[in-house]
């Protein structure tokens, strides 16, 4: 039976098919923003509210888990060139869903210069008019996305995980206290970056925004998903 799971395990790894449910990375509700005092820390509410899989992919979250440490990747490389992928999951991946650009950054200290300026601008509430995907190649850091009632979930991202959010979901990103994280960026396309900052935009009123609303959001939207990905 071991051996059964292990290929089973070893044929997925080859696919661009999302891993079960047990595999996703943890989540939690966070604590209001007013008694965030560390952006790094956990910042989970007391007692405990843990956010199941279900309730991530309701949000338009998809996850895949990939294998970080056969292959090796460039500290840092802007762009690099998704068609060198030589990992087969990663090249699957690449190929259904279109990626044609990418780039590797590291956020740490010693690679990013201004680093705490950056880490706090990554922490600024935002939307992005395009899929959000972030491919985990070291380290580790907290993903946080909005829910339907403006509460903040925290989902924690570590080495091998692959994640995308949807366009127009309100999210933000920072390092968890090891101030270090080494990521792939994706995108379909010419890239772009620039986040559309809540509060200093009208997001609500952003085609991007109306669009993640109807789908994840309204209750039809919320009846068609019944629970399951749209990705």
């Amino acid at each position: 039976m071991a051996l059964s799971n292990l290929k089973k395990e070893m044929q997925l790894m080859e696919t661009s098919c999302q891993v079960v449910d047990e595999g996703w990375p943890e989540a939690w509700y966070m604590v209001p923003d007013a008694e965030v005092a560390n952006q790094k820390c956990e910042n989970r509410l007391s007692p405990n509210k843990p956010v199941d899989v279900a309730a991530m992919r309701a949000l338009g979250l998809c996850y895949w888990k990939m294998d970080a440490d056969t292959y090796s990747y460039p500290v840092k490389s802007i762009p690099w060139d998704p068609s060198e992928a030589a990992d087969p999951r990663l090249a699957a991946l690449r190929d259904d869903r279109g990626y044609s650009y990418a780039d590797v950054l590291t956020i740490h200290p010693d690679f990013l210069p201004n680093f705490d300026t950056h880490v706090k601008n990554f922490f600024t509430e935002h939307i992005h008019d395009g899929e959000e995907i972030r491919y985990i190649l070291g380290g580790s850091g907290f993903f946080d996305v909005r829910d339907p009632h403006d509460n903040w979930v925290r989902v924690h991202v570590k080495k091998g995980d692959l994640m995308t959010l949807p366009e127009g979901i309100y999210h933000r990103f920072t390092c968890d206290e090891t101030d270090s994280i080494h990521a792939m960026r994706l995108f379909i396309g010419t890239p772009c970056w620039t986040p559309i900052n809540r509060f200093t935009t009208d997001t609500e009123n952003h085609p991007s925004r109306k669009q993640y609303v109807c789908l994840y959001c309204t209750p039809q939207g919320l009846n068609d998903d019944q629970g399951e990905t749209k990705c």
